[in-house]
């Protein structure tokens, strides 16, 4: 009997499982939305939803379990970044599911899992942008001035 088990099977092994999810979670993250089929990806929020809790906990203990979950080191930091600010109003639901059709191969229900809210400017974007329009404006400056 299966009472109170929570998490599904997917006729894997629990080693395979985790790094499968894993992998998942990390390209979802990375990418903010994947194709995945539907158990899948029901699955999946689940993972996602855990690690944006933790992202908004922002602490130090939090990152480090994220990192146990997350392989890739700049994938955590773009979550712990973005997440308190995309995330701050919500306490839950941080994840979409769109079903798009069914797979031609075998007839598995395919779903799009995205993240919901706004991105996030990363903020070396912003400086970039800054450094770029204070170039514009001395060279605007400059020109000005030898025209005159």
């Amino acid at each position: 009997m299966r009472h109170r088990k929570s998490g599904v099977k997917l006729n894997r092994t629990s080693s395979h499982r985790s790094a499968m999810f894993r992998n998942m979670v990390t390209s979802l993250f990375k990418f903010d939305r994947i194709t995945t089929t539907d158990p899948k990806a029901k699955e999946l929020r689940r993972w996602a939803d855990q690690l944006i809790t933790l992202a908004k906990r922002g602490d130090l203990h939090a990152r480090r379990q994220a990192m146990a979950i997350i392989r890739e080191k700049n994938v955590v930091h773009k979550l712990f970044n973005d997440a308190p600010e995309r995330f701050a109003s919500k306490s839950g639901g941080y994840t979409r599911l769109v079903k798009v059709g069914i797979r031609k191969g075998d007839a598995a229900t395919l779903t799009i899992v995205e993240l919901t809210g706004q991105p996030v400017e990363s903020k070396k974007e912003d400086k970039k942008a800054a450094k770029a329009d204070k170039k514009a404006d001395k060279a605007e400056k400059t020109a000005t001035k030898t025209e005159e």
